[in-house]
C-alpha cells in the first residue's frame, strides 16, 4: 500500500530544483517561559461585578425666554435598573408602531387579553372542558353506521329592493326564520365515524366561511340544524361524543356574535373595558344584540332554541348587568321539557359549562340542574328508554357510564370552591334519594369530580359505600377505578392504606372480562406501587400475568401493559431490586408485537439512565438488560429510520458505559466482546466500545504502571486487537480514520510500538479511499475540510512515532506524503499545499534536539537518532522538495481568476516561515521577501493583517539573537491599495 516503506516516494522522485529549507533551532522550554502572562495586581476599588447598581439619573429645566439660565438636578439611586427598559420606558416601540399603523391589530390584542382574563374567571385548579373533551372522543366510538338530518334551504328568491321600509327587512327576516324550519330536508346515511367527524368539521369551517362573507342567517341555519342533531339518540353509546363535536360548533357561534357585537361598541378605535357596563354600550350594538336573542327565540323546537340561546348567553352583559342571571333559571327550566334523560342531562352540563364561563358565582342554577337531574333521573325505568335500549341492544351498565362525563362536569362545577363537609353531606343525602342505579353513577361522579385528597382522606366511606351499590347497575368495578385514580394522586390515611387495597382488589381478580379487569388492574398498580414493598408488587403482576394469558388476551390490552410497566419502574427505580421481583420478566413477556415490545425496552433503558447514578457489575441487572437491549438491537432493519437507529444507540450506549467491573479487567473486556457480538448493527454502539476499550487499556496502564508483567502486556495487546478488528467494520471513513488514529495513540502510549505501526498504516492506506463528498447531517459535504483537519492531528502524532529499525528513516511520514501526492484534489481546492505546509512544520519538529512532547517510556527519533547529521539530511531534502511542491503551485494561480487565492497562500507561507524557518539563511531570508510582495502584488492582501505582522516582526527583532528580523523588517513594504 501507500504506507509501505518499500513504495517509491514520488515526492522526493519529482524532477526539479530543490529549494534549501532550513529549520531554525528552538528551546521551547524558554519559548514558553517568555509566552507566560504576567500577573499584575488589579485594584477594583469599590467595584464588584454583583454589587448594586448605582445610577444617577439628571434632569435638566429649561427656562422661558426670560430667563434663559437652566437648573440641574441629580438624584442617585441604589435599585437595580435594567438600562435597556428605562430607555424603552417600558414600551415596545415595535408595537406601538403596528398598533398605530393597524387598529384591526390592537382590536385583536384587546379581544385576547379578554378573553383571557374572562377565561380566568376560574382559578388554574379549575380543570377546564378541553381538558376532557379528547377523553370523550377517545372513549365512546362506535362502528355503527351513523346519519346525519340536515335542511339544505329553499331556493327562494329573496331580494329585497334598495330602500326598503324597516318592517320589510323584519318581514323578510322572518320568512328566512320560516324557510329554516320548513325547508326541504337532507339525510347524510351510512356514515361511518371517522366520516360523522368530518363531516361535522366541514359544517363547522361552512359556519365560519358564511360568517366571514356576511351571510348571517346562513350561519344561524347551520347552528340550528347542528344543535337538532343532539336530540338523535339512534346510536346512544356515541351520544357523548356527538355532544362534544355539535357543541364546539355552538361555541365558535357564540364566540363569533359576541364578538361582533363587541366590534360595534368601538368608539375611536378604542374597545370596552373588559368589566364594562351596559350604560357604556351603544344604541346600535344593543339593537343587534336584542336581534338576535329575537332571532333565537323564533325558533320552534325546543332543543336549538335551548343550545343556540345558551351559546350566546355572555351577550347579555350588554344588554343588562342582572340579564345573565335572570336567563340561568329559566333556561334551566326549558330543560325540563326534553323528555329524554340522557340529552337532558348534556343539555344541563353544556349549560353548566357556559354559566361557569360568564358567570362562575352563580351556583344557584348549577345546583338546580343538578337536583332536576335527580329528580327526573327514574325516566331510565320508563318504557320509553327501556324499549330503545332493547331495540339498541344496550344493557343498563353500558347505559349508565353515558352519563358519566355530563354529571362529572356539573358535579365539577358544584364542588368549585364549596365547602368540603357540607357538600359530602349533601352528596350523601343525594344517594340516599335516589335509585340503587343513580347512587352508584352519582357515586362514581363525585369521585371523579371532587378533589383527590378529599377522597383519598374519606378511602373507607367510599369503599363502604361501593359495597352496598347494585352490581346490575353501574359496574363496580369502574367504582373502584375511580377511587384508585384519586388513590394514585393523594394517600389516603397510613392505617387503611392495607386493607384498601385487599377491598379492591378482591372485586378486581373476580373480574372475568379481560378489559375491564386490566383497565381497573392499571389504575391500582401505581397505588400498590407507591405504598408498598416488592412483594405487594410482585402478587400484583402475577395476578396480570394469570388473568391476561389465557386466549392471549394481552394482544388487546397492550396500552395498559405498557402502562402498568412505566408505573413500576417510576416507583421502583434501583434495578436491583426491580430485578428481583420475580414476576417482572414473566410479565415482558406478555409483549409479543415486536413494535411495543420495543417501545417497552426503551422505557426501561431511559430510567435506568436517568436513576443508575454508579456503575454496576450485579450478574442480574446485566443480563436482564443485555437481553433487553438484544430487543432493541433486533429490532432494527432496512427500513428503520436513522433517528430511530441512534435513539437506540444512544440508550445502549448509555447502558454500556454503566457496566464496570472495577480492576478485573479482563471480565470487563470480555463484556465489551460480548456487546459487541450482540450489537454489531448499530454503528454507534461499536465505536462506543472502540473508545471503551481504548480507555480500559490506559486504565490499565494507570493502574499498573511500573508493571512489566506478561500478563499485563498481553491484556493491552488483545484490547488493540480489539479495536483493530472492529474498526473496518464501520461505515464511516472518517471514523474509522479518526479511530485508527486514536487506537495507535493508545497503542503507542502502552508501548505497544508494532500495533501502534500497524494502526498508522492501516490509517494511511486508507487516505485514497475518501470520497470527495460525504454526508454530514443528511447533507452532502466536500470532504476535503475533515481531511485536512485528520491529517493536521495525525502528523502531530507523528512527530513521537520512532522510526522501525527495518522500515527505512520517516517511512510513515514518506507513504502519507506519497498518498496525499497521487490523491485527486479539487481544482479550485488549495488543501494540498496547506497539507504541504503543516509536513514543514512536523519536518522542522523533528530537526530539533529535543523534541516538544514525548510519549512516556517511549524513545522518538530525537533520542534514537540523537541528531545524526544521516537523518538531518534526510528530513532536509524531503522539506525541500515539500518546499518546491507549495511553490511551483503557487506558480499555476497565476491566472486573474486565482491571484486572490495565491495572495492568501503566499502570506501562509510566509508564516510558516517566519514561525520555522532560519531567517538567518540568505536564500530562505530572500524567499520570504518574496512571498511578502507576493501577496501584496495585485491588491488582495489586507493591510490590517500585513500591519500586525510586520509589528510582530519588528517586536521580534528586539529578542537576544534575533537581530536579523531588524533587516527582513526594512525589506517587507507595506503597499497601500490605491
Amino acid at each position: 500500500g501507500g504506507g509501505g516503506a518499500g513504495a517509491r516516494c514520488h515526492v522526493t522522485g519529482t524532477k526539479m530544483a530543490a529549494f534549501p529549507w532550513h529549520a531554525r533551532s528552538r528551546n521551547y522550554v524558554s519559548e514558553s517561559e517568555a509566552c507566560k502572562l504576567e500577573s499584575v495586581p488589579l485594584d477594583f476599588g469599590d467595584y464588584h461585578p454583583l454589587k448594586p447598581i448605582t445610577v444617577t439619573e439628571s434632569k435638566t429645566k429649561k427656562m422661558n425666554r426670560k430667563g434663559s439660565t437652566s437648573s440641574t438636578s441629580s438624584s442617585s439611586s441604589n435599585s437595580l435598573m435594567d438600562p435597556l427598559s428605562s430607555v424603552l420606558d417600558g414600551t415596545d416601540p415595535l408595537s406601538l408602531f403596528a398598533a398605530a399603523a393597524d387598529p384591526v391589530t390592537a382590536l385583536d390584542g384587546a379581544r385576547r387579553k379578554r378573553d383571557k382574563d374572562e377565561s380566568s374567571a376560574v382559578g388554574s385548579d379549575f380543570e377546564p372542558w378541553s381538558n376532557k373533551r379528547g377523553d370523550i372522543l377517545a372513549r365512546y366510538t362506535t362502528t355503527e353506521k351513523l346519519s346525519i338530518n340536515l335542511y339544505m334551504g329553499s331556493e327562494k328568491g329573496k331580494a329585497t329592493a334598495t330602500g326598503s321600509a324597516v318592517s320589510e327587512k323584519v318581514r323578510t327576516r322572518l320568512e328566512e326564520l320560516d324557510d329554516l324550519e320548513e325547508g326541504s330536508q337532507k339525510e347524510l346515511l351510512n356514515l361511518t365515524q371517522q366520516d360523522y367527524m368530518n363531516r361535522i368539521e366541514e359544517l363547522n369551517q361552512s359556519l365560519k366561511d358564511a360568517w366571514s362573507s356576511d351571510q348571517k342567517v346562513k350561519a344561524l341555519k347551520i347552528v340550528i340544524q347542528c344543535s337538532k342533531l343532539l336530540s338523535d339518540t339512534t346510536v346512544i353509546q356515541f351520544y357523548p361524543s356527538k355532544f362534544v363535536l355539535i357543541t364546539d360548533i355552538l361555541d365558535t357561534f357564540g364566540k363569533l356574535v359576541y364578538e361582533r357585537i363587541l366590534s360595534m361598541c368601538m368608539d375611536n378605535r378604542v374597545s370596552l373595558p373588559d368589566n364594562f357596563s351596559p350604560e357604556s354600550v351603544n344604541d346600535t350594538a344593543k339593537e343587534t344584540c336584542l336581534n338576535w336573542f329575537f332571532k333565537i327565540a323564533s325558533i320552534r323546537e325546543l332543543i336549538p332554541r335551548f343550545y343556540v340561546e345558551a351559546a350566546i348567553l355572555k351577550c347579555n352583559k350588554f344588554l343588562s348587568k342582572t340579564g345573565i342571571s335572570e336567563c340561568l333559571p329559566r333556561l334551566t327550566s326549558m330543560i325540563r321539557g326534553i323528555g329524554d334523560p340522557l340529552v337532558a342531562v348534556y343539555a344541563r352540563a353544556y349549560l353548566c359549562r357556559v354559566g361557569m364561563e360568564v358567570a362562575p358565582q352563580l351556583k344557584e342554577s348549577l345546583n338546580k340542574n343538578f337536583f332536576d337531574f335527580l329528580l327526573t333521573f327514574k325516566q331510565i325505568h320508563g318504557d320509553t328508554v327501556q324499549n330503545q335500549l332493547v331495540v339498541q341492544g344496550v344493557e343498563i351498565p353500558l347505559y349508565l357510564t353515558l352519563y358519566s362525563p355530563a354529571i362529572d362536569w356539573i358535579l365539577q362545577c358544584i364542588a368549585y370552591h364549596a365547602p368540603d363537609v357540607t357538600t359530602f353531606e349533601l352528596m350523601l343525602s343525594c344517594i340516599d334519594l335516589c335509585c340503587v342505579h343513580c347512587s352508584a353513577l352519582l357515586l362514581n361522579s363525585i369521585m371523579s369530580a371532587f378533589r383527590a385528597d378529599f377522597i383519598a382522606a374519606r378511602s373507607m366511606d367510599f369503599i363502604a359505600m361501593i359495597k352496598e351499590c347494585d352490581e346490575s347497575g353501574f359496574p363496580k368495578h369502574l367504582l373502584f377505578r375511580s377511587l384508585g385514580l384519586n388513590l394514585a394522586l393523594a394517600d389516603p390515611p397510613e392505617n387503611d392504606r392495607l386493607q384498601i387495597l385487599n377491598e379492591a382488589w378482591k372485586v378486581i381478580t373476580k373480574l372475568k372480562n379481560p378489559q375491564d379487569y386490566i383497565n381497573c388492574a392499571e389504575v391500582w398498580v401505581e397505588y400498590t406501587c407507591r405504598h408498598f414493598t416488592k412483594r405487594e408488587v410482585n402478587t400484583v403482576l402475577a395476578d396480570v400475568i394469570k388473568h391476561m394469558t389465557p386466549d392471549r388476551a394481552f394482544e388487546d390490552a397492550y396500552p395498559q401493559l405498557q402502562s402498568i410497566i412505566q408505573k413500576v419502574i417510576t416507583y421502583i427505580y434501583d434495578f436491583a431490586l426491580l430485578f428481583s421481583v420475580e414476576k417482572f420478566l414473566p410479565f415482558l413477556d406478555m409483549f409479543q408485537k415486536e413494535s411495543v415490545r420495543v417501545e417497552v425496552c426503551k422505557c426501561i433503558m431511559e430510567s435506568f439512565i436517568k436513576h443508575q447514578q454508579e456503575s454496576t457489575k450485579d450478574p442480574v441487572i446485566l443480563n436482564a438488560l443485555l437481553h433487553i437491549c438484544k430487543t432493541m438491537h433486533d429490532s432494527v432493519n432496512a427500513l428503520t429510520l436513522e433517528d430511530e437507529k441512534r435513539m437506540l444507540a444512544a440508550l445502549i450506549n448509555g447502558f454500556i458505559k454503566m457496566v464496570s467491573f472495577g480492576r478485573d479487567f479482563e471480565q470487563q473486556l470480555s463484556f465489551y466482546v460480548e456487546s459487541r457480538s450482540m450489537f454489531c448493527n448499530l454503528e454507534p454502539v461499536l465505536v462506543q466500545l472502540i473508545h471503551s476499550v481504548n480507555q480500559l487499556a490506559m486504565e490499565t496502564r494507570r493502574v499498573m504502571k511500573g508493571s512489566h508483567s506478561r500478563k499485563t502486556a498481553a491484556f493491552v495487546r488483545a484490547c488493540v486487537a480489539f479495536c483493530f478488528i472492529t474498526i473496518p467494520s464501520l461505515s464511516s471513513i472518517f471514523t474509522r480514520l479518526n479511530l485508527y488514529l486514536h487506537s495507535g495513540q493508545v497503542a503507542l502510549a502502552n508501548q505497544c510500538l508494532s500495533q501502534a505501526d500497524a494502526f498508522f498504516k492501516a490509517a494511511v492506506s486508507l487516505v485514497p479511499e475518501v470520497p470527495k463528498m460525504i454526508s454530514v447531517d443528511g447533507k452532502m459535504r466536500p470532504s476535503d475540510a475533515f481531511l485536512l483537519e485528520f491529517l493536521c492531528n495525525f502528523f502531530s502524532t507523528l512527530l513521537v512515532v520512532p522510526d522501525h529499525p527495518e522500515q527505512g528513516v520517516l517511512f510513515l511520514v514518506r507513504g502519507l506524503l506519497n498518498v496525499i501526492q497521487d490523491y485527486t484534489w479539487e481544482d479550485n481546492s488549495d488543501d494540498k499545499v496547506r497539507i504541504y505546509t503543516n509536513v514543514l512544520h512536523l519536518l522542522s519538529a523533528m530537526t530539533q534536539e529535543a523534541y516538544i512532547y514525548h510519549v512516556d517510556k517511549v524513545d522518538s527519533n530525537d533520542t534514537l537518532y540523537g541528531g545524526d547529521s544521516k537523518f538531518l539530511a534526510e528530513i532536509n531534502k524531503l522539506s525541500e522538495t515539500v518546499v518546491s511542491q507549495i511553490l511551483d503551485h503557487l506558480k499555476t494561480l497565476g491566472k486573474e481568476e486565482t491571484l486572490k487565492r495565491q495572495s492568501q497562500l503566499a502570506l501562509y507561507f510566509f508564516n510558516t516561515i517566519l514561525a520555522h524557518g532560519d531567517l538567518r539563511n540568505n536564500r530562505l531570508n530572500q524567499l520570504s521577501v518574496n512571498l511578502w510582495n507576493l501577496a501584496q502584488k495585485h491588491g488582495f492582501a489586507d493591510t490590517k493583517t500585513m500591519v500586525k505582522t510586520l509589528e510582530y516582526i519588528k517586536r521580534r527583532s528586539q529578542e537576544p539573537a534575533m537581530n536579523h528580523f531588524t533587516e527582513l523588517a526594512l525589506r517587507l513594504p507595506l503597499q497601500s491599495r490605491t
